[in-house]
């Protein structure tokens, strides 16, 4: 838990990198002050100063934690064995517990590559300096995903009015699926999150569905390339469950670099990853995609950055902030209830012989 707070109070730190690049910078549009974007394709450039543009001899990886982060560690093995062969540089497998967390250990030099949540990514991009350059695909296109609203199959929900009064996990606080978009989308279905229903924090797209499969929450809009991916492991039975609403296309999962690696290293990854085919066994676990399209934050993420728009939730410091605080307090709810719930009940004290 410290570190996770330490996590989100560390972006605000750093301050020589900040003041470096103010005196140089014309335009950094969005970016943070320690970034700047002087050709205006939304992600911060390069460093101007040679010395300042990094070769590590390391590589770290790591990819959101939508899912229990182990999972992912064994999925991504092949990547990162290919990653190693590829570079010619040792790649390892960070694992992070939190969106707050992956987006600091890119912005303090920690973390070189990622796959930062649909959400997220905007944060990354402005607060860590990431540049997203692929996502997740098939032969025929890149992945996308809609936000679909789950509820049992017995429910008597069928509608989103009918969630007038229930209770709704969203996933996270910066989500785009389990809570941004929710709350840009559902006013014009006649339903508004936080006045028509109090908004739950389940802490991730898979507790959200399990939590909603066990009878813990009565609904929860989530990202549909993790519930299918759910169905198809059999961790919950698609009969038991029910598809009352769903969204047009978000872009999944970014892939991005930090911005200061060395061009022709980053240029290497880049390519490293488009030629990359998935093995059989990770291409079952990642929902059939089997290979890295190109993809930029300028186009792809366009109507991400709309629904934040719409919820005037601007992707900066103070808004990320905010958003972990609230992230952090819930999953410290979450885990004084798990601590309540396996302590062992106090036997009644034994009756008196009269």
């Amino acid at each position: 838990m410290i570190r996770m707070l330490l996590a989100t109070a560390a972006i605000a730190l750093l301050p020589g990198l900040a003041a470096a690049q103010g005196t140089t910078c014309s335009h950094r549009g969005a970016l943070d002050d320690a970034y700047c974007d002087e050709n205006r394709d939304l992600v911060a450039d390069a460093p101007a100063d040679p010395a300042r543009l990094r070769n590590p001899s390391t590589l770290v990886f790591a990819y959101t934690p939508v899912e229990d982060p182990a999972l992912y560690a064994s999925q991504f093995r092949p990547l990162l064995d290919y990653l190693t062969q590829c570079t010619g540089k040792r790649v390892v497998y960070f694992q992070v517990t939190s969106n707050a967390a992956q987006v600091e250990a890119m912005r303090s030099g920690r973390l070189h590559i990622a796959g930062f949540s649909t959400g997220p990514t905007a944060f990354a991009v402005n607060l860590a300096g990431a540049v997203p350059f692929a996502i997740k695909g098939n032969e025929r296109e890149f992945e996308s995903y809609r936000v679909v609203v789950i509820t049992r199959a017995n429910s008597d929900i069928r509608t989103l009015a009918d969630l007038r009064g229930k209770r709704v996990a969203h996933t996270s606080a910066t989500s785009n699926s389990g809570n941004l978009a929710p709350r840009a989308l559902f006013p014009a279905a006649g339903v508004t999150p936080d006045t028509d229903y109090r908004v739950l924090f389940s802490g991730g797209h898979d507790r959200s569905v399990m939590g909603v499969n066990a009878g813990d929450f009565d609904a929860a809009p989530v990202a549909s390339d993790v519930y299918n991916r759910m169905v198809a492991r059999g961790q919950v039975q698609a009969a038991n469950l029910r598809t009352i609403w769903q969204s047009d296309p978000f872009p999944t999962s970014s892939f991005a670099l930090a911005h200061d690696l060395q061009p022709e290293l980053a240029a290497r990854i880049r390519q490293c990853f488009y030629d990359f085919r998935f093995p059989a066994s990770m291409s079952r676990d990642l929902g059939g995609n089997d290979r890295f399209w190109p993809a930029t934050y300028q186009r792809e993420w366009a109507p991400v950055r709309a629904v934040a728009d719409a919820v005037n939730a601007p992707y900066t410091r103070a808004a990320f902030d905010q958003e972990s605080r609230r992230e952090l307090e819930a999953e410290a709810r979450r885990r004084a209830a798990q601590q309540q719930q396996q302590q062992p009940a106090t036997p009644a004290p034994a009756a008196r012989p009269q």
